[in-house]
């Protein structure tokens, strides 16, 4: 016991207090069953079923929430793909009133993105219809990033036969013009589960945190660090970025693919002495059934 207090793997909070782990004892158990843990039969089947159902890429998301937040005690995570990376299936253009243009995108699955824009230059109706028809012919199936590139490669090579309406498709789909990266799509569930945990019964602290969940971008940064990492599955001990409460919280999270292409993230954010085996597994299984569901919407 004072070998693993030395070391910092124990620490008394106070003095009529027993020792309790520290954030240094879950990250070195953490990575000690990283390598050999496997789901349950139990959990397998639960999943399968769980998501089995789901139709659309709103309830896959939906449903990967809640099974995330039930394997963790804690919130389940989805984050949305920024804007650049969303598929567009079909694009439509509508005129307002006043000169203002709507741009609605639909993704595979149906989900959708909408942008109220104020256009560079007057645009006709007839020039919105042409635009969305180009790019719905020569473009579904890409990502918008991609779809930018290929027409600024198409205005280096091809100006006279393609700049007018790539102009047009440029100006009204560019990602930086369309919307705000930040401002990603975020879905959480279990927020009830963290408010009644014994880590945050400090009112002030539950209080930071809470607020710190709503502003949801800070969730998006600690989430989207599995991306850049080689492992499956990424996991972090004290959330610090998160709030002054965040030390009490682990996070599980791994990314997911649409066609190869990684898209997003998911994960769990729970309190610190989760069922970390459980919550791994779960994790890289539902990034898994999501991305096999993705490319089949």
């Amino acid at each position: 016991m004072a070998d693993l207090e030395d070391g910092g793997f124990l620490y008394q909070p106070h003095t009529s207090a027993g020792r309790v782990p520290t954030a240094a004892a879950y990250r070195f158990f953490a990575q000690e069953i990283a390598s050999q843990a496997t789901i349950t039969v139990t959990d397998r089947e639960w999943i399968q079923r769980e998501m089995g159902g789901a139709t659309s890429a709103a309830e896959i998301t939906e449903r990967a929430g809640h099974i995330l937040a039930e394997v963790s005690n804690g919130l389940g995570i989805i984050v949305s793909p920024p804007l650049s990376k969303t598929v567009l299936e079909h694009a439509r253009m509508w005129l307002l009133p006043d000169g203002r243009v709507v741009v609605v995108l639909i993704s595979p699955g149906g989900d959708t993105r909408d942008k109220i824009l104020r256009p560079n230059r007057p645009f006709t109706q007839v020039e919105l219809d042409a635009t969305a028809e180009f790019l719905n012919r020569h473009y579904s199936g890409w990502t918008l990033e991609a779809i930018r590139a290929d027409l600024l490669q198409k205005l280096a090579t091809e100006r006279e036969r393609y700049e007018g309406i790539v102009q047009s498709a440029l100006s009204l789909c560019d990602p930086a013009v369309l919307g705000d990266e930040s401002a990603l799509h975020v879905h959480v569930e279990g927020t009830a589960q963290i408010v009644g945990t014994p880590e945050f019964a400090n009112q002030a602290q539950l209080r930071e945190l809470l607020a710190a969940i709503e502003e949801k971008h800070r969730l998006v940064t600690v989430l989207n660090a599995c991306i850049e990492t080689p492992e499956p599955v990424y996991v972090q001990i004290g959330i610090k970025e998160m709030s002054e409460a965040g030390e009490n919280l682990a996070l599980i999270s791994a990314a997911y693919s649409r066609n190869d292409l990684v898209q997003g993230s998911l994960g769990v954010l729970g309190p610190t002495r989760m069922h970390y085996e459980r919550a791994m597994t779960a994790v890289a299984y539902v990034a898994q059934l999501f991305s096999e569901a993705l490319n089949k919407t």
